[in-house]
């Protein structure tokens, strides 16, 4: 066998320069397990057609396993002619086992052991991330749910705007986070279509059971189109895009929890499992996990950035550009996985202050609103109740109070609707109970929500 599988027609040395760019091994022995898994099945395949007898496959099959083994017990001993894992697997198999390892890549070309490789590997990627995802969300819910009946002032442009459950707050991340796995789940679908057999370009030359094929392999549909399935890298851009998307709502989850945990805030405390300290202060309580989980983002979002611009300019079908996605899928995944478990825990150290987030409702007119429904419920037009709310906010400052502490006369000077019991509706409580539709604050409202998340979780 020559050095190289493809070395044939070829009388020079390829030079150093390129064939070092040209490696992929100390990246994509990654899939060594994949790659075994294909072969396994691609030999029972080509004993279907006759290229393989049962004996000679079954002598592929335990050269397989011995290859299998070495890579999971870090013994496989590369060559310096492994350009990938497929060379390096095949090279190996021969060593082992003969002639009869030269017959197994009949039919079949790296384009699509890549291709089926990375499916392989993207199905068992996204069933990881949605237990990392799930082991977040739990954290969230149980978070949200020692929240209990604490307050605090919902932003808007990052001004204090309206009262709402912490809870409330929290779950809206929850809606996020499960958006998040619907994402997830359908990069899964987009991987579970199988690649081999559509060969270099054109498809096999064998008549191979594909069908069978993908049975084997666990796969529940085929491509359709060999010039798609090996030039394809959708699945992957799905899985960072889903990633990506995952990532923004880490980054203002953490982002918010940072905010929360400053002195200017001071709206949560961070236990000793949730922060860490500084080498020069030693006053501080510093959120790294929240921190990462925001500075991480930009990485994984560069991963898709950088795949999608190389796809965006390849011509069918396969390319050597697309080597480009395996590292930063690889790298995409394991940051995924270790931010969405550091925030995890940093959730789980997390306790609201309810003093703090009590003081902060007491500020910034955050009950205007109840004024201009109040007076809605009296028969007065929203939009000039709005302008009546308005000027008691004016008042409100003039006199250098909030406007839900403006005396009756002050209030009935301009709009003679208001009545003694105005006083009812402007209190944080009030405001919340009156929050009663669907999606809104109302702590029965609130308490309902919690509830379908922990019973939908429970069954993730």
């Amino acid at each position: 066998m020559s050095k190289r599988m493809w070395g044939g027609r070829f009388s020079g040395t390829l030079d150093p320069r390129i064939d070092a760019l040209n490696q992929s091994f100390p990246f994509d022995r990654r899939l060594a397990e994949q790659d075994v898994a294909g072969s396994l099945a691609w030999s029972r395949a080509l004993v279907r057609v006759g290229v393989l007898t049962s004996k000679e496959q079954r002598t592929i099959a335990g050269g397989l396993e011995q290859v299998r083994i070495e890579f999971a017990t870090n013994k496989f001993r590369a060559h310096k002619s492994d350009e990938d894992i497929h060379t390096a697997v095949e090279r190996r198999l021969i060593e082992l086992v003969g002639d009869p390892g030269q017959k197994l890549h009949t039919g079949r070309s790296r384009n699509d052991q890549v291709a089926t490789d990375l499916n392989l590997w993207l199905k068992a990627a996204t069933n990881d991330a949605l237990a990392g995802l799930r082991e977040l969300m739990l954290a969230l819910l149980d978070l949200a749910a020692r929240a209990g009946d604490t307050a605090l002032p919902a932003y808007t442009h990052l001004q204090r705007a309206q009262p709402v459950l912490a809870a409330h707050h929290l779950l809206a991340y929850a809606e996020m986070l499960g958006r998040d796995r619907a994402r997830l789940e359908a990069a899964h679908r987009a991987a579970d279509v199988m690649p081999l057999g559509c060969g270099a370009a054109a498809g096999t030359g064998f008549a191979i059971d594909r069908r069978a094929l993908a049975k084997d392999l666990d796969f529940r549909q085929i491509a359709a189109n060999s010039l798609d399935a090996v030039g394809s890298r959708d699945a992957v851009l799905d899985y960072l895009s889903a990633l990506t998307i995952a990532f923004v709502h880490f980054s203002r989850l953490g982002e918010e929890l940072i905010a929360w945990a400053s002195s200017e805030f001071g709206f949560v405390t961070l236990g000793d499992t949730a922060a860490t300290g500084s080498s020069l202060l030693p006053q501080k309580r510093n959120p790294d996990g929240a921190e990462l989980a925001r500075g991480k983002a930009g990485r994984v979002a560069g991963h898709l950035f950088a795949l999608v611009t190389t796809m965006k300019g390849l011509p069918l079908a396969y390319n050597k550009d697309l080597q480009e996605d395996k590292e930063a899928t690889f790298d995409a995944h394991d940051t995924f996985l270790g931010v969405a478990g550091a925030l995890a825990a940093t959730l789980e150290g997390v306790a609201f202050a309810p003093d703090r987030c009590e003081k902060a409702l007491a500020g910034g007119h955050l009950l205007a609103t109840e004024i201009a429904d109040y007076l809605v419920r009296k028969g007065m037009p929203f939009r000039k109740a709005h302008g009546v709310a308005g000027r008691l906010v004016q008042h409100a400052e003039t006199a250098g109070i909030d406007v839900s502490q403006l005396d009756l006369a002050t209030m009935q000077s301009e709009a003679e609707e208001i009545g003694p019991d105005i006083a009812k509706a402007l209190t944080v409580r009030a405001a919340l109970r009156a929050k009663q539709a669907f999606g809104g604050t109302a702590p029965k409202r609130v308490k309902t929500a919690l509830a379908t998340w922990q019973r939908r979780v429970a069954t993730w």
